[in-house]
């Protein structure tokens, strides 16, 4: 079975965090007023929806992603300079930095939350040294 997996976030202002999304060098899908869609690759969508629309959906109240962690995503690169982009351009656009650089030598990983504080990573598994 192939199968794409959409993740669903709730925001407080769309455009700000379409904006911050774009800055980190992602592009964006199926725009409407209340949701917009952030293309990880063709495997992998972000659905970031106005905290009312998400509530729809949720059925329960909407978490405040600044006083709780309900997941962590996770966007896996090909290497660590790749990891640093990401990390930095996140900074550049208003995220923080989340926890320390990860560099065990089968992992290079460094996190941040976005506008809205949910946390993201980047990710680079390393393969090592034989």
């Amino acid at each position: 079975m192939s199968a794409v997996l959409f993740a669903n976030l709730p925001v407080r202002d769309l455009d700000r965090s379409k904006t911050f999304f774009t800055a980190l060098g992602f592009t964006l899908f199926g725009m409407a007023d209340d949701m917009a869609s952030v293309v990880i690759n063709e495997q992998a969508q972000v659905m970031l929806l106005t905290e009312p629309t998400f509530a729809t959906y949720a059925g329960t109240e909407v978490a405040d992603a600044t006083k709780s962690t309900q997941v962590i995503l996770v966007v896996g690169v090909e290497n660590p300079a790749q990891v640093d982009e990401l990390f930095d351009k996140a900074l550049a656009a208003g995220g923080a930095a989340v926890g320390e650089l990860r560099n065990d030598g089968y992992r290079y990983q460094r996190g941040f939350t976005d506008l809205d504080g949910h946390h993201w990573e980047a990710l680079c598994l390393v393969t090592p040294a034989a």
